[in-house]
């Protein structure tokens, strides 16, 4: 086995390279970062893992996972191991990262981490970039060890929850530009979104499925059966791609796909594609808690575009307000709440390199 190279990071502010947890014993002598412009031959990997994901499954994983990622890319990576410590901190390590130079940020978890992992490659609206004088061609890639309970981005790639089939997508080093959304309101910074947006019912449930995650795939369908408690359909303002504004009446949900997945594995925007520069916007009209029962099927194999009371476009950007000015219809992105009514989704085409 070849010995390679990792360290902790696990503080609030982290200090990318400069880690305050002792190294590993096991680090070889020329290893080398890019500090002052000095290129380092090998390439520098961190890993965000998430010890907590999944009820804590994501920790144990990732210390059986240690020795394989070691043998397998120990020769030509440096292996820098980032363990978060609470919500955000993944945040802080990728634009840490980025800054110092590395060649790749791989979450390591579940959509929540990845999510994070994505929001850390911006600052202050726009990307974050390295802090010395490379190429002018670099930029950190950004990777994905899926891990957690959904796992919904990776099922657009038809990746499965396996670990090592994922080290060895990081050891070939493809790259791929792709697509990521970006939410926006009068006052406030933006937010950023790989996988789907959604807004009214969906965010709701996935609001309340949040505090299940324990049960696993499970807590989707308990935070449905809660979001029903008190919900009614909502006429919403619409606007696509800075066009008029359009009333959409008795919005049940309405969903913005950058990738096709959510709700651990619900086909709900079957025709986005995170390489198109286009998000799929799938609205569901004047549903009832029982069309959910009876049309259920559909909405995981991606079929329902052909029902009733739902409808599909394509679109660069669409912002979305409600008109009852009730300030209670929530919104949410990849899995995450964010709030409530008004927001402006948009596409950044082509903005991050990922690993694939």
């Amino acid at each position: 086995m070849v010995s390679c190279s990792f360290y902790h990071v696990a503080m609030a502010k982290p200090s990318f390279f400069k880690a305050e947890q002792p190294m590993a014993p096991d680090l070889s002598p020329d290893r080398t970062f890019y500090r002052g412009g000095a290129a380092s031959p090998r390439r520098d990997l961190v890993f965000v893992v998430n010890p907590r994901g999944a009820n804590g499954r994501t920790g144990k994983e990732w210390k059986r996972l240690l020795p394989f990622l070691r043998s397998r890319l120990g020769t030509d990576c440096n292996i820098c191991e980032s363990m978060t410590s609470g919500p955000s901190h993944a945040i802080d390590i990728t634009r840490e990262a980025i800054r110092e130079g590395a060649d790749a940020v791989i979450a390591v978890g579940g959509d929540g981490t990845f999510h994070e992992v994505v929001n850390g490659f911006f600052w202050a609206g726009k990307p974050v970039t390295t802090n010395h004088d490379r190429e002018a061609a670099h930029s950190t890639a950004l990777g994905l060890i899926p891990m957690g309970t959904g796992s919904d981005f990776a099922r657009t790639f038809g990746w499965k929850n396996n670990p090592h089939e994922a080290i060895e997508r990081i050891a070939k080093g493809l790259r791929s530009r792709i697509d990521v959304g970006v939410i926006s309101r009068e006052s406030g910074e933006s937010h950023y979104f790989i996988n789907v947006a959604d807004i009214h019912l969906s965010a709701k449930a996935g609001y309340c499925a949040s505090r299940y995650k324990r049960f696993g795939n499970l807590c989707y369908v308990i935070g449905a059966l809660q979001a029903f408690i008190g919900h009614s359909n909502q006429d919403l303002k619409i606007k696509v791609d800075e066009g008029e504004w359009e009333i959409y009446s008795q919005v049940t949900a309405l969903c913005i796909g950058n990738a096709k997945f959510f709700g651990g594995g619900m086909k709900i925007t079957p025709n986005a594609d995170p390489c198109s520069g286009n998000f799929e916007v799938v609205i569901l009209q004047d549903f009832k808690w029982y069309d959910f029962i009876f049309k259920l099927h559909k909405l995981y194999n991606g079929t329902h575009l052909s029902v009733k009371n739902v409808t599909s476009r394509s679109v660069h950007s669409i912002e979305v307000e409600e008109i009852s000015g009730s300030g209670s219809i929530y919104v949410q992105s990849d899995g995450e709440h964010l709030g409530f009514l008004p927001r402006k989704f948009c596409i950044l085409p082509a903005a991050i390199e990922m690993i694939c």
